[in-house]
């Protein structure tokens, strides 16, 4: 019988070393993958590392402090702990509301500390010190809890974020919708310190604006305990609109105070106008003498699925629902760690590129974008304090009045005194 020989065989066996080398090649370029992706990434000693200075235990602790850290720390771990291969660590301090302790620690954490970028620093005085300090050390700093305006007016500078708001946006929304229906007349109750000056100057511009008229103002210090003198003199003035352009503790105490005095209430002619109150504030306070207040805020835990998912996360954690500076911290780190993943450095000019060229869209903002000014624009929500029976479980406290576009909240660039904006 006639031997036979297989034609295939030769070109089976070169398919098959053919495969063998497409398998051996893959295998060595997904090996050396990470290694190029290291090789490539520039990250400062091998750590990215983000600080946060703040109240921790002052009159501000509540509506920044521990909770603003806690979701910091929270954006760290939802992004795995590590950038580009390398670890994310996070420091913190106490300034005690003290612009010089603020602005020596600062300066500390990037001389010698290898800080790479401030995800906050709350409380206007303090921010404004470190603010100097970050410009002379080409650093990033984000702003959540601050709302001085000057942060990205007259006082920008390239490395500088101011993420949830300002003092020109809470007067801008609140002060003009109280004056349109009808809140001609007002009187400011006063936080004596860069914010609140700020807060009761941008609200005095946009009452006039609205025709309205500013009547008169009483200025405490922060910390206050006795209000009683002011809530006279508040009271005396007979105007419709009291203005609190104050915030924590102060805005709690001088709530409380002005019912005891008889400002709020079924009877009272005049109204409170919580320029910056938050969920927290309110929490405080109970719905039964904090109902009725009109405030904004740049975001709400109860808007939506997404808002209430990432808050009972907070919630667990922290024992209380998150305000809009928690969240913001929350949603600035993570940008900022996208940033420096997609820009493959923590150089700070790259790392501002890619987050001013980076859209932001997450539970806290849509379609959010900073400017070159460095003012992140989203929208502001006008809300009004539920009344104890229309709220329907814990945390149930606003209900939503109105949404302002980011682009008519803020302030235009075509107003602004930022160097870098081109005119």
């Amino acid at each position: 019988m006639p031997t036979t020989t297989s034609t295939h065989a030769p070109a089976t066996r070169t398919h098959a070393i053919r495969r063998a080398c497409q398998l051996a090649c893959a295998t060595a370029l997904l090996t050396a993958a990470p290694f190029a992706m290291a090789q490539d990434a520039q990250v400062s000693d091998d750590v990215v590392r983000l600080g946060v200075i703040s109240d921790l235990a002052g009159p501000f602790a509540d509506i920044t402090g521990p909770g603003s850290v806690a979701a910091v720390q929270m954006a760290i771990d939802d992004f795995g702990g590590k950038v580009l291969g390398k670890k994310i660590e996070l420091v913190t301090a106490d300034h005690q509301n003290k612009a010089d302790i603020a602005a020596s620690k600062a300066r500390e954490w990037f001389d010698t500390g290898r800080v790479d970028a401030l995800m906050d620093v709350a409380v206007s005085a303090p921010a404004l010190a470190v603010l100097e300090v970050a410009k002379q050390k080409q650093k990033v700093i984000i702003f959540n809890g601050p709302g001085i305006d000057r942060l990205t007016n007259d006082l920008c500078m390239p490395s500088t974020v101011h993420y949830v708001y300002d003092t020109y946006a809470l007067a801008n929304v609140t002060a003009s919708a109280i004056t349109q229906r009808g809140g001609k007349d007002w009187f400011f109750l006063t936080a004596d310190y860069a914010f609140g000056n700020s807060l009761q100057e941008e609200a005095s511009k946009v009452i006039t604006a609205n025709g309205g008229k500013v009547l008169g103002a009483a200025k405490h210090p922060i910390g206050a305990t006795d209000f009683a003198s002011f809530m006279v003199t508040a009271q005396q003035s007979k105007a419709q609109i009291i203005g609190l352009a104050n915030s924590g503790n102060d805005t709690v105490n001088a709530v409380k105070a002005a019912r005891e005095f008889g400002l709020t209430g079924p009877k009272s002619k005049q109204t409170l106008a919580g320029l910056l109150m938050y969920i927290t504030d309110v929490h405080a306070l109970g719905l039964r003498t904090a109902a009725g207040l009109m405030l904004t805020e740049g975001f709400y835990w109860d808007m939506n699925e997404e808002t209430r998912a990432w808050s009972k996360r907070y919630f667990a954690k922290m024992k209380k629902m998150p305000n809009m500076s928690q969240a913001g911290a929350y949603s600035s780190t993570m940008h900022y760690l996208k940033a420096v993943q997609a820009a493959k450095t923590d150089d700070t000019a790259k790392v501002m590129a890619q987050m001013k060229a980076t859209p932001i869209n997450d539970f806290f903002a849509k379609n959010g974008r900073i400017r070159e000014d460095g003012r992140m624009v989203h929208d502001m929500y006008l809300f009004q304090v539920k009344a104890q029976d229309e709220s329907k479980y814990a945390w149930d406290y606003y209900k939503l009045i109105a949404t302002v576009p980011g682009d008519k909240a803020f302030l235009p660039l075509s107003q602004s005194k930022c160097p870098m904006v081109k005119k």
